[in-house]
């Protein structure tokens, strides 16, 4: 890492310790921008990414996308394309030094804008490239990070200044090596465009039986052009998707609310308790009821 580079790191750390009294995830003044603090290594965290732009500043963090595995620390910035469920995992933290990091959401909408309005020669509607990646980071992109983040001290600037490095973020992004991936979920028509639409889809839906014809035509695709591009847009099928969401709803439902295994199961919309039971065991790693009562123990 740059001496720049280090020098930039140091100054988000500085801001996002400020600005995060506690460990969490915590929401900024700046539109679609959070903070996060955790002076602990972490047990997996199970969510769906929406299109972010994440930064670490300080300690490491690895992310489970179906079964692969990206790890990132702050000489590396993570982007996600579309709504991905994913597990995360805070690797390297501590009380002394611990894990900073902030995430910026972002819309297709504002991809386009970007694109619209710089001279970017869109790729090709058939390009589709998995829509998660990590990459080196840029001491340009750090700047605009730093811009964009500062404004948090300056609050009258933000409703101003904010769009403008947001854009320029995306901006950046997209002129480095993974821009491809990001721009062509800007791209009507582009497949991965048509995929973010199937994703939307399932997730209005999740609770119901996947219906593989209807899910190829939201996408104007056949059904084995859909399996093959949704796979390689989110590493996963479409009913594996379906799955994470199911039963990461399942865990949040048992969590939060009085209910059981079986009610769960049915919530989010299995027929089965037991197939229900195995699916959850094989992503958690316990069974419900005891992943329950260990979740529940930790937080006392």
């Amino acid at each position: 890492m740059s001496v720049r580079i280090a020098q930039q790191q140091e100054e988000l750390a500085e801001l996002i310790e400020r600005y995060s009294c506690r460990d969490g995830v915590h929401k900024t003044a700046v539109p679609s921008l959070f903070f996060i603090s955790e002076s602990h290594a972490s047990e997996p965290v199970y969510s769906v990414y929406k299109p972010s732009f994440c930064v670490i500043v300080q300690g490491e963090k690895e992310v489970l996308l179906a079964k692969e595995r990206m790890r990132y620390s702050p000489a590396d910035y993570l982007v996600a394309s579309v709504n991905l469920p994913v597990a995360g995992q805070v690797i390297k933290a501590s009380c002394d030094e611990p894990y900073l990091a902030l995430k910026l959401e972002f819309t297709p909408s504002q991809v386009l804008e970007v694109l619209s309005d710089s001279d970017f020669q869109a790729g090709p509607k058939k390009h589709t490239e998995r829509a998660m990646f990590v990459s080196k980071i840029e001491p340009a992109l750090l700047d605009a990070v730093l811009r964009l983040a500062f404004l948090l001290d300056t609050p009258k600037d933000i409703p101003v200044l904010a769009p403008i490095f947001t854009k320029e973020i995306l901006y950046r992004v997209l002129q480095g090596p993974h821009g491809r991936t990001l721009e062509q979920i800007a791209i009507e028509e582009s497949y991965t465009y048509r995929i973010k639409d199937v994703i939307e889809h399932i997730m209005r839906e999740f609770d119901r039986p996947l219906r593989t014809e209807e899910l190829a035509d939201i996408a104007n695709m056949s059904v084995s052009s859909l399996h093959r591009h949704f796979k390689t847009v989110t590493a996963m099928s479409p009913i594996q998707f379906q799955k994470q969401l199911r039963l990461q709803e399942a865990r949040r439902l048992l969590l939060t609310k009085s209910t059981d295994a079986a009610d769960a199961a049915f919530r989010v919309g299995y027929e089965s308790p037991s197939q229900f039971s195995r699916e959850y065991s094989r992503m958690f790693g316990f069974p419900p009821k005891e992943d329950i009562k260990r979740l529940r123990g930790r937080s006392d």
